[in-house]
């Protein structure tokens, strides 16, 4: 999944949204729990405040006694964290166990602690070992007992900070599971969402590659749209190019017919005149021929779902060129897959071999080859012969129109610039180097297709 693509936009965007709903949801949630916490803490500490004044008892001397323990064994384990201690105005009166020989800070008696006088309240103090408390304190006068008494019952507040603590992290382990299920669900439904998208991307694949015309299939109703749309600008692009041909076709037949005839009145003719006159009709000639099968190409390059197999037509080629050559016993050789399929128009492929090869039998003592490479989506073409060759000073002056380093072998000097132009027009090249065969190599290099059955 790239970065700029939809299917990361979409579920970075999810997931940024999830990641800050569970974060919301996790500070709620551990504030909620612990407000509860606190709440049913500070609950416990009144139920013990309430227990401790049940049990206490003033005899007639005004001493304080518990007719009984509170039940809870931390109370009578020094140092524990839990704590109780009755005060009177002088100060402490009695205390648990657990305070050893220290004593708490409670609120003197008869001191406003922001609630009516007898109702408990819970407030934080500093206990043995310099610890927190949380504490419930309560100012009450027993039976039989004039002096007005402080009750205090007190706990190390790290227990509800352990079970918070412990609660968050189950809480955040939780989220963080629920987080990475709703990315993940995301992602499924994103892919599964953009199924018509990989689809449609798949049908424009087979239109490139030759294997259809048009876009088939049923889209979703948003995607449906736009794979009309393609279909129309097919067929658009299909009748422009059709018109294109029609046109070049017609301006061919409209200019070689006068063409031919000043060619067959200079010849008529005679004269130094003439002889100008039939040598630039000439030129002109093969100008448009030229231009002409450039512009041809040009329209049919366009063209989408165009391919050919290239090994037939190298065979096609080789038995015509064969029986031209008959006299002269030139050996031919082929290789390569019998797949490699050239993504054009076969007439354009035809037109690229058909020179290359041609100038290879024109040129060879007695040996051709051509061999056929797939290159990723490129395909060579070799082709090698065991003729004289060229210096590397000469290679490059055979790709200008017209020109020819040897007058004495048929040909106008058109083959390779025309090689090389419709080539580049299908975004390939051509290079020329010396050959493993004594002579001249050309390379052709051309996009390929995969051939699918």
């Amino acid at each position: 999944m790239r970065v700029n693509s939809l299917a990361f936009r979409l579920v970075a965007g999810a997931g940024l949204w999830i990641a800050a709903a569970l974060a919301a949801g996790d500070f709620a949630l551990s504030s909620i729990f612990q407000a509860s916490v606190e709440r049913g803490f500070d609950a416990r500490l009144e139920v013990y405040l309430e227990s401790l004044v049940a049990v206490s008892r003033a005899d007639a001397a005004g001493k304080i006694s518990l007719v009984r323990s509170l039940g809870d064994p931390r109370f009578l384990q020094p140092f524990s964290g839990w704590y109780w201690e009755i005060a009177g105005p002088q100060g402490p009166l009695l205390r648990s166990r657990s305070l050893w020989d220290t004593t708490l800070n409670a609120t003197p008696p008869g001191v406003a602690v922001g609630v009516e006088s007898g109702a408990p309240v819970t407030f934080r103090l500093t206990g043995p070992n310099g610890r927190t408390l949380r504490a419930a304190e309560r100012d009450i006068s027993l039976p039989g007992d004039p002096r007005r008494l402080r009750y205090l019952v007190a706990a190390e507040e790290s227990e509800v900070a352990l079970e918070v603590q412990h609660y968050d992290t189950v809480l955040a382990w939780s989220l963080a599971g629920l987080g990475l299920g709703l990315v993940l669900a995301v992602l499924i439904q994103v892919q599964f969402g953009l199924t018509p998208l990989r689809r449609m991307r798949g049908a424009l694949a087979a239109i490139r590659d030759g294997q259809a015309d048009r876009l088939e299939g049923d889209f979703p109703s948003e995607v449906q749209p736009l794979a009309q749309e393609v279909n129309e600008l097919l067929e658009h692009n299909a009748v422009i190019v059709e018109r294109a041909r029609t046109h070049v076709g017609n301006l061919a037949h409209a200019l070689k017919t006068p063409l031919a005839v000043l060619g067959n009145e200079a010849a008529r003719e005679g004269g130094p005149l003439a002889e100008s006159v039939g040598r630039q009709t000439d030129i002109m000639r093969r100008q448009v021929d030229h231009y002409l099968a450039r512009a041809r190409t040009a329209a049919r390059t366009r063209v989408l779902g165009t391919g050919v197999a290239v090994l037939p037509v190298i065979e096609d080629l080789a038995r015509t060129l064969e029986r031209i050559h008959v006299e002269r016993g030139i050996v031919f050789a082929v290789e390569g897959p019998v797949e490699a399929t050239f993504r054009g128009e076969r007439q354009d492929l035809e037109e690229m071999l058909g020179n290359l090869m041609d100038n290879g039998f024109k040129w060879a003592k007695s040996r051709v080859a051509v061999a056929l490479e797939r290159r990723g989506a490129r395909l060579a073409v070799l082709v090698e012969d065991d003729g004289p060759g060229l210096a590397p000073e000469e290679r490059q002056k055979l790709f200008q129109r017209g020109t020819r380093l040897d007058e004495a072998v048929p040909g106008s000097g058109l083959g390779l610039a025309i090689v090389r132009d419709i080539a580049e027009l299908y975004g390939g090249s051509v290079s020329l180097a010396g050959s493993q065969l004594g002579g001249l190599s050309v390379t052709l290099i051309l996009p390929a297709i995969d051939a699918r059955p």
